[in-house]
């Protein structure tokens, strides 16, 4: 989720310049197209943290790559092959929906990605508003063009937490918004990686 409180609540009527930007000029509103996707994950109410009782367990190495979208940045975090920690790796500056997939198409290469994992910013009451389905669409275009499946994160809290975590560095989170950005993702990999570790070794 990008610095989620910088969506705050969206207009639902967009102009040109927005759908270009989420590329939703020919998606339209249909949800039945065919693409990999899963329920998101919960949220822990704390930054997850790697759990040493489950290294020497076989887990499938993956390469995964964490999303955290928003309307003028794209916070992208990637891990390690074992699966265990992820890390922010890149910031990326919002062009339009072309200019942003060969970006991340970019990483996805040098990093030979296997799956996406998108935060998705669920209200409180656990509904999808507006900026979250905006997202979601997002995220089917680039699984498109990408040729890779997608998962989803409950990314609610993450924002937030990427803010305190500059704070507690006496670092400005409102000059830092790429870091929070990137910060975010990691946030959102992490959980995801470590409920699949969790899940594969207890199978």
């Amino acid at each position: 989720m990008q610095s989620r409180s910088e969506f705050g609540e969206v207009e639902e009527t967009w102009g040109q310049k927005d759908k270009e930007t989420w590329g939703l000029g020919d998606l339209g509103d249909n949800e039945n197209n065919s693409f990999s996707t899963s329920p998101p994950l919960p949220l822990s109410p704390s930054p997850p943290s790697p759990q040493p009782h489950f290294v020497g367990t076989h887990v499938p190495p993956i390469s995964a790559l964490g999303l955290d979208v928003g309307s003028k940045r794209i916070g992208v975090a990637g891990c390690d092959r074992t699966g265990l920690i992820a890390s922010g790796i890149d910031t990326i500056e919002r062009k339009y929906l072309q200019k942003d997939i060969e970006k991340i198409q970019q990483l996805v290469n040098e990093r030979e990605v296997n799956v996406l994992v998108v935060g998705l910013p669920y209200s409180m009451d656990g509904s999808l508003g507006f900026q979250a389905r905006q997202i979601q669409k997002f995220a089917k275009r680039l699984s498109k063009a990408l040729k890779l499946p997608v998962e989803y994160v409950d990314e609610r809290l993450t924002s937030f937490q990427a803010e305190q975590m500059l704070i507690a560095q006496n670092r400005s989170p409102s000059r830092n918004k790429g870091l929070i950005d990137r910060l975010a993702a990691c946030l959102i990999l992490q959980q995801w990686l470590d409920v699949r570790r969790s899940h594969l070794t207890r199978q």
